[in-house]
């Protein structure tokens, strides 16, 4: 046991993994049993406190100097959030375009997954992440990181048909999620957390030509709602020094599916007007795009080059990842640089279609260059 440790230092935090890593099969089995009322809450923490241990023990071992959790107590990266309020319901909202490099939507067997809609004014019931910091703080001596949903994230459960009941207008919505997240930092700063990053697909899904279409025709403007989503953002992570916060910015992430593509040029005034220290960014294939929107990166912030994927077992080569590295160094200076995997390896419980093997083999490489290209 030990308390947390300070602020991560840049330039000793070359290495680390975005979030979620696979769970091992007998803690989603016991998420089952629990779930059908064959194990008790007791029986089924103690299976999941071993489980998140494994996953901190596993990073320290592979030389990342923060870790987190794996988001191991998690359904799904954003569940917890949805979980620790009552409004909102799971089962009635849009699908979700899950779609992998042929077309193929999720492999057969996986639930469908569609985005969830608040029905009711939000009613905290609990906090999202102090539980899972609580943990991680007493459980290992390196910087712990905890993961939260963007505002933006958040933003896009708003139905204005559903929705208008309980916010008569997104603006008042927007307002009070806003206060919910700020909340939840405020909570973990206070016990000790000092590095947070917010998770923001959906800024992914305005950055893709096609959904950006989609959003027009549905009378909202794409760029209104990256304006939007910066100014809540910004709110949210406010006041609070000496920490650390990350944005990380994906295209979709489930069972080695995506849902977006194309570059980050349409949210480079994320980076602009942004007052985050971390910029997390997927750039892990074509779908990607150049590097060239790293330009509009200001001089004082560090970009997380996600140049492994987590979505295919392949193992990159270290010398490929280092020619890629060295190209990003053309628009931004390496010391301003550091290296991940490009999101999570799984952001739903399910997993991405890698073995654990497969998954330590990918973070021992990011160790590995990190150490070898920042001597």
């Amino acid at each position: 046991m030990s308390d947390a440790a300070g602020p991560p230092d840049p330039s000793e935090l070359r290495a680390e993994i975005v979030g979620s890593l696979l769970r091992p099969p007998e803690l989603l089995e016991a998420r089952e049993r629990r779930e059908s009322g064959e194990l008790d809450s007791a029986e089924f923490k103690r299976i999941e406190d071993a489980a998140v241990l494994d996953a901190i023990r596993l990073q320290e071992e592979i030389g990342f100097n923060v870790v987190c959790d794996g988001e191991f107590r998690r359904a799904g990266f954003a569940t917890h959030f949805y979980e620790s309020v009552e409004g909102i319901t799971m089962s009635s909202g849009v699908p979700l375009p899950w779609r992998d490099d042929a077309g193929a939507g999720l492999p057969e067997g996986a639930p469908a997954t569609v985005r969830p809609v608040v029905v009711e004014r939000l009613r905290r019931r609990h906090s999202a992440c102090t539980e899972e910091w609580a943990f991680l703080r007493g459980h290992t001596k390196r910087t712990g990181k905890v993961t939260l949903i963007s505002s933006e994230m958040a933003a896009a459960l708003y139905d204005p048909e559903r929705s208008r009941d309980a916010y008569p207008s997104r603006e008042d919505y927007h307002a009070h999620v806003v206060e919910l997240l700020r909340q939840e930092v405020a909570e973990v700063v206070r016990l000790g957390c000092t590095y947070i990053q917010l998770d923001a697909p959906q800024y992914g899904a305005l950055l893709d030509p096609e959904m950006r279409a989609t959003f027009r025709d549905h009378g909202s403007d794409p760029d209104q709602m990256i304006d939007a989503g910066i100014e809540m953002d910004n709110t949210i992570i406010a006041g609070f020094p000496g920490v650390t916060f990350g944005l990380h910015i994906c295209r979709g992430n489930n069972r080695s599916r995506f849902m977006a593509e194309g570059d980050y040029e349409p949210v480079t005034r994320v980076f602009e007007r942004g007052g985050f220290d971390r910029y997390l960014l997927e750039y892990d294939d074509q779908r990607s795009g150049g590097f060239s929107p790293l330009r509009a990166v200001p001089d004082d912030r560090v970009v997380v080059l996600g140049l492994l994927t987590t979505k295919k077992p392949d193992l990159e080569s270290a010398e490929e990842i280092k020619a890629r590295i060295t190209e990003a160094e053309a628009y931004i200076s390496s010391e301003r640089l550091a290296l991940s995997p490009q999101c999570g390896f799984a952001s739903a419980a399910g997993g991405n279609q890698l073995t654990p093997a497969d998954q330590r083999a990918k973070l021992e490489l990011v160790a590995q260059i990190a150490a070898e290209h920042w001597r």
